[in-house]
């Protein structure tokens, strides 16, 4: 694991967290680190749109087991007051669409299951079963 040397082990620790989650998107697409904007760009789309979809007692929920910069950009922007967002499929995959204006091999259903995927390794499976219980059923079986 590189580190990224800050000389604050908290900073160092979520910004290595964050760069490992980036490199498993790009190694599942066989992007080259030269497309990390289009990495960072995919996590952060699926973060808004997961967010935005869920009741905010459940994405605050979800957002405590992330590292502290994938926290940060997951809150980025959010407004409690405006959430839930009911959403379905093509309305979810239209919010990411929104956040993420690049092509993709294969479409944006399995980018964002590539996204959670590599997000999975943060949290608890119970966690995880409450996130797909909260999703509707036609979103569910996007959340691995």
């Amino acid at each position: 694991m590189m580190m990224s040397g800050t000389g604050y082990h908290t900073f160092d620790s979520t910004v290595d967290k964050t760069n490992h989650l980036l490199n498993e998107i790009e190694q599942a697409y066989g992007w080259p680190r030269s497309r990390r904007n289009q990495s960072f760009a995919a996590l952060r789309a699926t973060l808004h749109a997961l967010r935005d979809r869920l009741p905010v007692a459940e994405s605050a929920k979800f957002a405590a087991c992330l590292p502290m910069l994938v926290r940060g950009l997951y809150y980025e922007g959010w407004e409690p007051s405006h959430v839930p967002v009911k959403m379905h499929r093509d309305e979810f995959f239209e919010r990411v669409r929104r956040e993420f204006p690049f092509n993709v091999d294969g479409g944006l259903e399995p980018l964002v299951s590539t996204v959670l995927t590599a997000l999975k390794r943060f949290g608890a499976e119970g966690e995880w079963d409450d996130l797909r219980g909260s999703m509707p059923r036609e979103l569910a079986g996007t959340i691995p």
